[in-house]
């Protein structure tokens, strides 16, 4: 995932790095468009119109990514990996030049959900144009939940586990208190950073400061509109959303923070406990959703 993990539990049996490290592993023989060997890398080099089975994960998955992308009108889409590779963002590699007009047509016109067909009685999809599944919006989050339900099974219930900045905390800490953490900083913002306590409760934060590249004086985010096929460009500096669920946290904080600052009325509609941070020149302010507020008490 070109990341990092980590864990923090109380009373760990003595085969817990393995155990972590199986789950994950298994994420990206799933999950993965970078590893061509994956079930996604498979898929996308498929032929079309033809049926590819999926596992119960992968169902799990899709039905999230697409229930996400019809509630956000759009703003999330799990088949934009044209769009992303077009960018630099994806297995193709880095760019440090801006794609012409046409590029970006072309690639809008072969990404999108609509070109998925998407059978989850019989666990199969299929693919009607050359569209490519690229899942890193959401599979980071999954593979959260997927650890984390792992090491419920097993019977270990206090324990709080982060791949690259996304969280889910079970559980207390040996002295009683809730799994309690800052969400991320915006760099070089000077507002007063949020503390939340994660106790069955998942964070994710989604940035433009992570990835990106500089052409002509103006950035251009990892994060594209698939709507527009462009870099967002909506004065949104950072999205976190609070859930149940790190692979929905994960999602919608990829999808608000496409929609902008207008994408806080949807959290609202959606009961969303979701935190948006803008920037406007110098000036960075935050937007609270009311969800939030209430867990902020």
């Amino acid at each position: 995932m070109g990341t990092t993990w980590r864990l923090v539990v109380v009373d760990p049996p003595e085969d817990i790095r393995e155990t972590v490290q199986a789950v994950l592993m298994r994420m990206i023989g799933e999950f993965s468009h970078w590893e061509p060997g994956s079930r996604v890398g498979r898929f996308n080099r498929g032929m079309l119109g033809h049926w590819q089975p999926l596992s119960p994960e992968g169902v799990r998955v899709l039905e999230a990514a697409l229930s996400v992308h019809a509630a956000s009108g759009g703003a999330f889409d799990p088949a934009s990996g044209v769009l992303a590779d077009l960018w630099g963002f994806g297995p193709a590699g880095p760019r440090d030049d801006v794609p012409s007009a046409y590029a970006i047509g072309e690639a809008r016109v072969m990404s999108g959900a609509r070109h998925l067909e998407f059978d989850s009685e019989q666990r199969r999809i299929r693919r009607r144009e050359a569209v490519q599944i690229d899942l890193s919006g959401i599979a980071k989050g999954f593979a959260v939940d997927a650890v984390a339900e792992r090491l419920l099974a097993l019977g270990i219930e206090d324990f709080l586990i982060e791949i690259g900045g996304e969280l889910r905390g079970e559980g207390i800490k040996p002295d009683g208190q809730p799994w309690w953490v800052e969400l991320e900083p915006v760099p070089d913002s000077t507002l007063a950073p949020l503390r939340v306590a994660l106790h069955g409760l998942s964070v994710a934060t989604s940035g433009d400061y992570r990835r990106f590249f500089e052409q002509g004086g103006r950035r251009y985010a990892h994060s594209i509109d698939p709507r527009t096929g462009w870099p967002i460009d909506n004065q949104v500096v950072s999205v976190s959303v609070l859930h149940r669920e790190a692979m929905l946290a994960d999602a919608w904080a990829t999808a608000l923070t496409v929609l902008g600052p207008a994408g806080m009325a949807l959290a609202e509609q959606q009961g969303l406990a979701a935190h948006m941070v803008t920037r406007e020149g110098e000036a960075f302010s935050e937007r609270i959703s009311a969800r939030l507020q209430a867990m902020l008490g």
